[in-house]
């Protein structure tokens, strides 16, 4: 049975073009000096360079339908958009192409964002089944985000509190150690390997899963972690001897230390290989590369999201990173249960198709979160 949130989503005639953005950095600007026609002018060049890549003459802008002046009224339109910082010759004698001020301006002020496509709504609604586990909603949100937007899609694990513990339950290896099987959020069944200070008995396992089921079952992974510090702070000297494995036992599985756990790593990211084909140098990419596998200051930048109203973009250095000093960054939150439970964004070059882009990343949003909604 498909939800009624999701059903919304996806319903015919539902506009999913209206994005709200919440910009964590807009420029400061005013609209006050620049006139009706050095924007339409400034539109033109933005979109010519956004789809050809190549800078764009004041003679090509003179040609273009609508515009009712001399190339030599161009120059000179164009000469008081570099002043402002808002386009640039890239080379003696080329024409103009926007700086990321002018891209920001652009977005702010002159973007048309249209529907998403019928076709890619239908891949989300086909794709993010509620009927799947938490855990495959969200690698294959990652993944659609990727395809359909053919940038790099990433999307945060969903907050720790929004993370039930259902079930635990322990089974004795060899060599100390023990296999955990987790269900979490009913359906999303997680295996993991733990190590202990001695073997332990099946019935002594038996014995403190049990105890967690019955004190945490249902609770988030968070408030878990809370309780188990709690505990093992307290006077270890009067704690039995099977309530100190149950706690010991606990806190590998709930990883009081925050050395390991269910959302450790932070993110999923798919796509990478959809930047090799954008025109950033190859110091660029590899630099871009590596924080994806570090993950720690991407992750700090979307966590910067989790707080916001709809769509925010960063535009080159806006993000505060150097290593995406070449790259645009669209996110918005996903909602689970009425609350912010996660981020998930594209990321590429700062040329991208922001029309087009922009209602990808939120009507995946909305669907993921109907979606886990359903869970």
């Amino acid at each position: 049975m498909v939800s009624p949130s999701f059903r919304a989503i996806l319903g015919a005639g539902v506009d999913l073009g209206k994005c709200v953005f919440d910009n964590v950095k807009r420029q400061q600007r005013s609209d006050e000096g620049i006139g009706d026609r050095a924007q339409r002018l400034l539109k033109m060049l933005v979109e010519h360079y956004l789809e050809q890549g190549t800078p764009v003459a004041s003679k090509t802008l003179a040609t273009q339908p609508g515009v009712d002046v001399s190339p030599a009224t161009v120059r000179s339109i164009m000469a008081e958009l570099e002043a402002r910082g808002l386009v640039v010759s890239p080379h003696t004698s080329a024409g103009k192409i926007p700086t990321n001020l002018g891209l920001r301006f652009f977005v702010d002020s002159l973007l048309s964002v249209q529907p998403l496509g019928r076709s890619s709504v239908q891949m989300l609604r086909d794709g993010l089944n509620p009927d799947l586990a938490p855990s495959r909603l969200v690698e294959l949100a990652s993944g659609l985000l990727a395809e359909i937007s053919r940038m790099a899609g990433v999307v945060t694990l969903p907050r720790t509190e929004q993370i039930a513990l259902r079930q635990v339950e322990f089974l004795p290896l060899t060599a100390n150690r023990v296999l955990v099987i987790l269900v979490i959020n009913e359906r999303d069944v997680q295996n993991r390997v733990i190590h202990t200070d001695r073997e332990y008995s099946e019935s002594e396992l038996v014995q403190a899963a049990n105890y967690i089921n019955r004190e945490f079952a249902g609770d988030s992974l968070q408030n878990i972690r809370a309780s188990l510090i709690e505990s093992m702070r307290g006077d270890k000297v009067n704690v039995d001897r099977m309530m100190q494995l149950t706690l010991d036992m606990a806190a590998k599985v709930f990883d009081v230390d925050g050395s390991e756990g269910a959302d450790s790593e932070g993110y999923v990211v798919a796509g990478e290989a959809n930047l090799m084909s954008a025109p950033n140098d190859a110091e660029a990419m590899r630099k871009l590369l590596d924080a994806f596998s570090r993950k720690r200051d991407l992750l700090h930048l979307l966590d910067r999201c989790l707080d916001s109203n709809g769509i925010q973009l960063f535009i080159g250095d806006e993000s505060g990173y150097e290593v995406l000093g070449d790259y645009s960054v669209v996110t918005a939150p996903y909602r689970v249960n009425g609350r912010v439970a996660g981020v998930l964004g594209v990321i590429g070059p700062t040329r991208m198709a922001y029309q087009r882009v922009i209602p990808i990343v939120d009507v995946t949003a909305r669907v993921l979160g109907a979606a886990l909604d359903h869970t």
